[in-house]
């Protein structure tokens, strides 16, 4: 009868010891466009806590295309980041000694993640312009299939095609 007890208590401090579940937040739409993807590109543009720089740049970057290219900026930018989402990735897995560059599938929230890192990385690479139209500039590439972000999207995808031989090591 004293067995039950301790055998619940042991269960109750296994369930304890498990790690604690990472809460998703959701992200509030912008307020000029109410978009939660324009939002979520704002907050990756931002450096040092300046959101209000960071929100500037894009609706400026939004203009430009707008006016420069008479082109619908939302349009654009949400084809932009299709074209520069990656849909394999390689992931280095050690096994007996030698590293293999395992080929994986990308998750959407990764997905979007690649997509604004390389797209944003590509406009700060340039130099001698504002922000604003570099930035306008890459977006206004990729959405052609075109630009450094696209470049780097296909790069990766070669090198999963290149390693599919490894596949089978994927966990």
């Amino acid at each position: 009868m004293e067995f039950v007890p301790c055998l619940m208590s042991l269960v109750s401090c296994l369930s304890e010891m498990r790690r604690k579940r990472k809460v998703k937040r959701i992200i509030a739409p912008d307020l000029k466009y109410g978009n939660q993807l324009v939002a979520k590109f704002i907050n990756y543009v931002m450096r040092k806590g300046k959101k209000s720089a960071a929100q500037r740049v894009v609706y400026k970057t939004f203009d430009t295309m707008q006016q420069k290219y008479q082109v619908e900026p939302l349009a654009t930018f949400d084809l932009a980041i299709k074209n520069a989402s990656p849909a394999l990735e390689v992931k280095a897995k050690r096994i007996g000694g030698a590293t293999y560059q395992v080929p994986r599938a990308v998750r959407g929230e990764r997905k979007m993640q690649l997509a604004f890192t390389w797209i944003l990385n590509a406009a700060r690479a340039k130099k001698g312009r504002p922000m604003h139209e570099k930035l306008a500039e890459e977006l206004m590439a990729a959405s052609k299939n075109e630009g450094i972000a696209v470049k780097k999207k296909m790069d990766t995808l070669r090198m999963a095609e290149a390693n599919k031989a490894f596949a089978h090591f994927a966990w």
